[in-house]
């Protein structure tokens, strides 16, 4: 138990860790009813610490919820087209919530000073003009002003004294009060009471009414327009809602309510704050606006029209862009799963492609590269599998090329190849005669790659076969000619007819120090004698593309000091950046200042020379020499 807990210690962050800590101090605190305040602020770090990892979760669960695309295009779409619609008709049921209802409490806030301004003209009719019978004055002002005020109190003192009711305990306001009418407040505590009142003083004459505010009062003030109410002064509590039914189903309660500050009876510098109150529905004051109920349904059916049809019009709205973000994400997810298919190396999975628009281009597209991708595949490997057999091939070819030079203690002898691919069609051999006997010969196979691979073995080998005298007696081997027409016929009946070669070969013999060869079509050999030069031409075709060609041979002696060298194309004929070929001269050239140096020296001076000619790393064909010099 405690390796688990201790590995999960180890898990948690710093601000889980810092949480539980400061949990722990404060149920210790708590507990231990100890450190009020620094129990305080602990419980606060807790609290800001506990807010911190929620808001922290919830990031990652809000990643991990949007972390397809679909959720992630439906949250956008809600952010940018429900969000902002939604906040739009949330401002506007707000304002016309609160516009009807302050339209509610201006009916019948103006009522009502309408009624306190009638008020005030008839105190005044009577503070100027007293009536000569004070009955007649009470029954005049009583029908006036009942109409507004059904029950009031009223106070006349001057040339006569008139009360209303008679048994009335009205007494004129304090003498603060000069002409005045509204709403004023009168009593104290419990028995705080409001009125609408009125007080004049004219010639004398002091004239003081009030009326109590009820909420029957209030109620008549605009009919059917619903409950209203002063609050906290008027109570209602457990009396009859005057609200009208709804007249529809978007007919809404509604509530409009306006700030009122009344004074005291006392003194006009004491007020008390009441707020107005209506309480009554949409169509009510509709009704009341318009003045009759036909405008107000009309009103109400033309807005129930409107609402509907935005709804509509924002349900199909809404459906299109979940069709639409349906049909991105599906592609997309379709996609994705191409995608983990390769990776997995399934290159034969195919995206199912719906529709002519772009994602599904885009679709037919990942079908077409995943395709090419597999045909790339079987491409790449069989060309690994050719690479695999080159290199065989490459091994195998050089198990061909001589490994050792036969001894002849007159003639040194050095070759080398270098292939411009994994294999060469260039060919060289050295063969042991007897009598101490040397041959060699030079070849060059047209073209480059295995089948020139192929046609270099079996000139090696057909050659091979030739030299092998049935007695070991030397005498008895056929001359060079004769071995070059043997070569062709065999060339020319087992290759295609545009296989051919160059092919030099020469026979040395140890006693009379004299070269016999035959050149048929091999570039010239040359010998350097006292630097001088003399070419070894020509003295027959290539072999392999004519079945009755014809071969001669001649013979040179070679002195003291000679040096032989044959070469194929691949050392003359590469060009530098200009076009311009190494050419026969400069390789006089390096073969007179290399004379005196060791036989490998000069090859690999002249091979590096070739390469420096054309500036590139890669061979432009096979690069093969042959180096003879007599001792």
């Amino acid at each position: 138990m405690e390796k688990g807990f201790g590995a999960y210690w180890r898990r948690m962050g710093r601000l889980d860790k810092a949480f539980l800590i400061a949990v722990a101090v404060y149920a210790l605190l708590y507990f231990s009813g100890i450190g009020s305040t620094v129990r305080m602020v602990v419980g606060l770090a807790a609290f800001l610490f506990g807010l911190a990892i929620l808001f922290r979760l919830a990031r990652r669960g809000m990643r991990k919820a949007i972390w397809r695309l679909r959720n992630r295009l439906i949250v956008a779409y809600l952010f940018i087209a429900v969000v902002p619609i939604v906040l739009i008709l949330a401002l506007v049921g707000v304002a016309g919530y609160w516009v009807i209802g302050q339209m509610a409490v201006y009916l019948v806030n103006t009522e009502l000073s309408h009624r306190e301004a009638n008020l005030l003209r008839q105190a005044e009719g009577l503070a100027r003009f007293p009536a000569q019978d004070p009955e007649i004055a009470l029954n005049r002002f009583a029908m006036i002003t009942g109409g507004s005020f059904p029950d009031f109190h009223l106070l006349v003192t001057g040339e006569s004294e008139m009360r209303y009711p008679p048994s009335t305990r009205l007494a004129h306001p304090p003498p603060a009060w000069k002409r005045a009418n509204g709403l004023i407040v009168k009593g104290e505590g419990s028995g705080e009471q409001l009125y609408a009142w009125a007080h004049v003083g004219v010639n004398g004459q002091e004239v003081t009414v009030l009326a109590p505010i009820t909420l029957d009062l209030l109620a008549g003030l605009v009919q059917g327009l619903g409950d209203v109410n002063f609050v906290p002064l008027v109570g209602g509590h457990g009396r009859e809602s005057h609200i009208p039914p709804p007249s529809n189903l978007f007919d809404f309660r509604l509530r409009g309510f306006y700030p009122v500050s009344v004074p005291r009876w006392d003194s006009p510098e004491k007020r008390k704050n009441l707020v107005l109150l209506v309480n009554t529905r949409m169509s009510a004051v509709l009704g009341t606006v318009f003045q009759t109920l036909d405008w107000a349904g009309l009103a109400m059916t033309v807005f129930v029209v409107v609402a509907i049809l935005f709804f509509l019009v924002e349900l199909v709205s809404f459906v299109a862009g979940i069709q639409l973000s349906r049909t991105i994400t599906g592609a997309v997810h379709e996609l994705y799963e191409g995608t983990e298919h390769v990776k997995e190396g399934d290159f034969a999975y195919r995206i199912p492609v719906k529709g002519n628009d772009q994602l599904a281009e885009l679709n037919s597209s990942f079908n077409t590269m995943t395709e090419n991708l597999g045909r790339l595949l079987v491409v790449a490997k069989e060309k690994e599998r050719l690479e695999s057999e080159l290199e065989i091939a490459r091994e195998v070819q050089n198990q061909l090329f001589p490994k050792d030079v036969p001894y002849v203690k007159t003639l040194e002898l050095k070759g080398v190849c270098h292939p411009a691919r994994m294999v060469s069609g260039d060919y060289y051999d050295f063969m042991a005669m007897p009598n101490d006997g040397l041959a060699f010969a030079i070849g060059d196979v047209a073209g480059k790659g295995i089948s020139a691979a192929l046609l270099m073995a079996t000139i090696q080998s057909t050659m091979r076969m030739q030299l092998t005298a049935p007695d070991g007696d030397a005498r008895h081997l056929p001359s060079t000619a004769y071995m070059v027409s043997t070569l062709n016929r065999q060339l020319y009946a087992t290759t295609a007819p545009e296989k051919y070669a160059t092919f030099y070969f020469a026979m040395y013999d140890e006693a009379s120090h004299a070269l016999t060869y035959t050149n048929a079509g091999h570039l010239a050999p040359m010998i350097l004698r006292g630097g001088a030069f003399q070419m070894m031409e020509s003295t027959g075709t290539v072999v392999g593309a004519f079945p009755f060609a014809t071969y001669e041979e001649k013979t040179v002696t070679l002195e003291h000091g000679d040096v032989l060298l044959a070469y194929t194309d691949g050392i003359v004929e590469p060009e530098n950046a200009y076009g311009e070929m190494f050419g026969e001269d400069r390789l006089k050239d390096l073969l007179v200042k290399y004379a005196r140096t060791d036989s490998s020296e000069i090859i690999a001076r002249t091979m590096e020379a070739v390469v420096l000619w054309t500036g590139s790393s890669e061979l432009q064909d096979d690069m093969t020499m042959v180096l003879a010099r007599r001792i």
